[in-house]
């Protein structure tokens, strides 16, 4: 069994968690409901995230069990959550005790700010590399959908967190595991305006 404990709040960009979210959700009734993915937020009470989507979480910072996976979403909310002390002490907390610790986009900039990011490589969305990496003490790994580096797994953003998520979901439960998520949430990305794709590292 597989806890995922997906933290929320004020101004997290929706796909962040909520593709992540769709993964392991998918993942664990595929293992007949057997794994956990709970929402998890400062306070009690919705949420308003980035573009505006209101959600509720399962559970608050004080009272959620114990997690496998602990995932930090970006978003603009990060540039006040990055200067929050009882979110990045939980961080801090919560990651020690994680079997794996992950981010998508400017999450990365909690994870730094939190500890579990420093001295490691990471990724983070295109626009914040050269913030996150002026910040010291990680190296940025530009250009790369999703970087693993020990039990830290981190991605772009947005979008590259159902990548980031189907990855884990196969070091945890095997890729033929992962290839039966992918098919069943039918994520064969053939985008419509294709651009370089960036690589995994």
């Amino acid at each position: 069994m597989t806890t995922y404990g997906l933290l929320t709040f004020d101004g997290a960009e929706e796909l962040d968690f909520t593709g992540p979210w769709e993964v392991f959700t998918a993942s664990s009734m595929l293992r007949d409901h057997i794994d956990t993915v709970l929402l998890i937020a400062e306070h009690p009470g919705a949420v308003r995230c980035n573009k505006g989507m209101r959600v509720l979480p399962d559970h608050t910072l004080d009272d959620h069990p114990p997690l496998d996976v602990l995932l930090v979403p970006g978003g603009n909310g990060t540039r006040r959550e990055v200067s929050n002390p009882v979110l990045i002490d939980w961080i801090r907390k919560t990651a020690a005790d994680a079997a794996w610790t992950t981010s998508v986009c400017t999450g990365a900039l909690l994870l730094h700010e939190a500890g579990p990011a420093r001295g490691r490589r990471v990724a983070t969305h295109y626009l914040f590399e050269d913030t996150l990496q002026a910040r010291g003490d990680l190296t940025v790994v530009r250009d790369a959908r999703y970087v693993v580096d020990g039990n830290l797994v981190t991605s772009q953003g947005v979008s590259a967190g159902i990548d980031m998520a189907l990855w884990l979901v196969g070091r945890l439960h095997g890729r033929d595991h992962a290839r039966a998520v992918r098919r069943y949430i039918q994520y064969e990305p053939a985008p419509p305006y294709f651009a370089d794709e960036p690589f995994a590292a």
